[in-house]
């Protein structure tokens, strides 16, 4: 099966930390390829490996992702 997710990644320090909200999945890498191929690689893994009530349980179907602006700081 073929499920289209969300991968968020941002730079921390000399890497990148990538997250899938989800599933609440995270991984990281020293590029932004690397940090998005080790997430999706834990994300496979943790659909061959969990349970099918820990998929259900752990999944949002609707994930929004937006930008906000912020007066101050």
């Amino acid at each position: 099966m073929t499920r289209q997710l969300t991968a968020i990644i941002e730079r921390e320090g000399d890497g990148y930390v990538s997250l899938c909200p989800e599933v609440d999945i995270a991984s990281q890498g020293d590029t932004i390829e690397e940090a998005r191929d080790n997430l999706r690689e834990a994300i496979e893994l943790f659909f061959e490996t969990a349970s099918h009530e820990e998929i259900k349980q752990r999944l949002h179907e609707e994930v929004y992702i937006t930008r906000l602006e912020i007066v101050g700081g």
